[in-house]
């Protein structure tokens, strides 16, 4: 990630002797209602990674469709990998070994950006983003970055 880095967040060990869990930094995106923002996040690599996808927890309060009232992320390519049980997702959209974290960064802007309205982790989002995107929906994720940008360095 040092030689290449991404545009839009940057990400570091929470202890320099724990390679499992890191720290990230996501900028809201440009042009959309997250601009702005400062959300903190945490990756937890399993034990058998690449073979098993991370998990990602927002620490900073947000609010968006595919991420749940916890803080946990819902997106693909943190699914286990194999088949959905349900068969909503195809197995390639799903986690695979190349994935890198800055893969797994450019999907969580990407979801910022452009929220997944038909697999929500957070319906009363969901419903919201549906119903009044420009109203409720914006009201809360204004609120969000506000306050994300006050508690980032804290």
């Amino acid at each position: 990630m040092n030689k290449n880095p991404v545009e839009g967040f940057s990400a570091g060990l929470i202890d320099d002797n724990d390679l499992y869990r890191w720290e990230v930094l996501i900028i809201g995106p440009p042009d959309t209602l997250y601009e702005g923002g400062v959300f903190k996040a945490h990756l937890t690599f399993p034990k058998d990674y690449p073979l098993r996808p991370p998990k990602m927890k927002f620490i900073t309060e947000i609010w968006h469709p595919n991420v749940d009232k916890n803080g946990d992320v819902c997106i693909s390519i943190l699914h286990e990998p194999g088949e959905d049980k349900y068969g909503y997702e195809k197995p390639e959209e799903r986690w695979l070994p190349i994935h890198t974290v800055e893969t797994i960064m450019i999907s969580v802007i990407s979801m910022l950006a452009d929220p997944n309205g038909d697999s929500p982790a957070n319906v009363d989002a969901a419903k919201e983003w549906r119903e009044d995107r420009h109203g409720e929906f914006k009201r809360k994720v204004a609120r969000c970055v506000r306050k994300s940008q006050e508690t980032a360095f804290e």
